[in-house]
């Protein structure tokens, strides 16, 4: 208990003494509220997920913001598993920890948290560093310079280069700059009174006070925390920038768009699905990727769409579904060591809905928007209609009061309201040709064929 502590406590036991019941019960709750205030405040930034372009942005900012707005120190909460930033962007963000003129303290916290890849190196850099039990750090890979030195964890170098070690391994390496105790910092609380007494660039941080409570007993306040997140655009710029948003998003919204197009309409399915396509496109724009592994993806749900106008799977549906595999494990390349595919969970559920979706199900709503039950596809076979649009080669006719996909056998394109005659099927699109200069009897036309 720090001296300044024991003279407030002294204090209350004269109030204590001097002041009837009701005032007593009424002064110590101020003074604890006026004691706590007067500490100077603790920012705390929240780094969650890949280190990009956004993250690092905030966290320079952060420090900034934090050296002139009267913060005593700052508290970066880490959670991440990699950055997707360059090694020489990653040393210019060490190189602002390292320069910060006030203490910068990293948690990796809370329980399940990890610091993996180069961010793990920033607890060489910060001037407190602590760790949830259960959460985890290494797989620093090559080591960066800040100010032309290697930064190092000493003797931990080897064990942490590819692997990861724990609370416990990482005190007794001596790779944290605070250890507590054997329970490790489990909350934020804990953190603030971790910090409380140490000198750090030559001031000593003051985040907690003993006082009186209402019975008399001592309890200890910490002082005022302000938390910051990224703001709402960047948060989302920033979560589409991770690989299972990415890889989610892409195939979303290529699939809603592919479905859009053979049903020849353009609803909320393909307003949904082009903004997934962009968001999805912004994140593998943020990310590595392997250009093999996007042009193999692309050629996959081509594959898709060679079957799903005839609405019927076949062959190119199996080379669709091969392809689209092969794309979900390659697309996306690691980082210094660290594998940035999507999660387990995202790419069993993307491959088996993406199969789902091309053998049954968009083929069969495929079928049902260009097909009537009162009407049977081989009678269709030299019966007359007009087309909806222009048909160049293909387009959407009407026959019977039905809509139908179709294509001209001609050469010649059909304008729109052109009076067609169907003269053969395949699958669910019409093949038609005009009906002046066309066959006199359908059956001519299929013996021609």
């Amino acid at each position: 208990m720090r001296v300044g502590a024991k003279r407030r406590i002294v204090g209350g036991f004269t109030i204590l003494l001097a002041a009837p019941v009701l005032g007593l019960m009424s002064g110590n709750g101020v003074q604890a509220a006026s004691d706590s205030a007067d500490l100077a405040p603790v920012d705390v930034v929240e780094v969650s997920g890949l280190i990009d372009n956004i993250v690092a942005d905030n966290i320079t900012k952060s420090l900034e913001r934090s050296q002139t707005n009267g913060a005593q120190a700052v508290i970066l909460q880490m959670n991440t598993r990699g950055a997707v930033i360059g090694r020489e962007q990653m040393e210019d963000l060490l190189g602002e920890i390292s320069s910060s003129k006030i203490p910068v303290a990293i948690w990796v916290g809370p329980s399940g948290s990890r610091a993996y890849g180069l961010p793990a190196q920033m607890l060489a850099v910060a001037d407190v560093t602590a760790m949830a039990p259960g959460a985890r750090m290494g797989k620093t890979g090559t080591m960066l310079s800040v100010d032309g030195k290697q930064l190092s964890f000493g003797m931990a170098d080897d064990s942490i280069h590819h692997d990861s070690v724990g609370f416990l391994d990482a005190r007794e390496m001596k790779i944290l700059k605070f250890s507590n105790d054997d329970r490790g910092v489990p909350v934020l609380r804990n953190m603030l009174y971790a910090l409380d007494g140490l000198t750090v660039r030559g001031q000593q941080l003051d985040t907690v006070i003993d006082v009186l409570d209402s019975k008399g007993q001592v309890s200890r306040e910490a002082t005022t925390v302000r938390f910051f997140k990224l703001g709402l655009m960047p948060r989302l710029l920033h979560t589409v920038a991770s690989p299972s948003s990415a890889y989610l998003l892409l195939t979303v919204g290529i699939a809603l768009l592919i479905f859009e197009f053979f049903t020849a309409g353009i609803g909320v399915a393909g307003l949904v699905g082009a903004v997934c396509l962009i968001l999805g496109s912004m994140g593998i724009g943020a990310l590595p990727m392997s250009g093999v592994g996007v042009a193999l993806f692309v050629a996959a749900f081509v594959a898709f769409a060679i079957d799903v106008q005839v609405g019927v799977p076949r062959l190119w549906t199996g080379v669709g579904i091969i392809l689209y595999v092969i794309a979900s494990f390659t697309m996306f390349q690691p980082v210094d060591g660290l594998t940035m595919r999507p999660g387990w969970i995202t790419l069993a559920t993307c491959i088996g809905g993406v199969s789902l979706s091309f053998i049954a199900g968009m083929p069969s709503m495929v079928r049902t928007r260009f097909a009537t039950p009162t009407v049977g596809r081989e009678n269709l076979v030299g019966t007359t209609g007009v087309a909806v649009g222009e048909i160049n080669p293909e387009g959407v006719v009407l026959v019977d009061g039905a809509k139908w996909r179709a294509r001209t056998n001609r050469a010649t394109p059909l304008a729109p309201n052109d009076p067609v005659r169907v003269a053969s099927i395949d699958g669910v699109t019409l093949q038609v040709e005009p009906l002046e200069g066309a066959a006199r009897d359908y059956r001519e036309a299929r013996k021609s064929q």
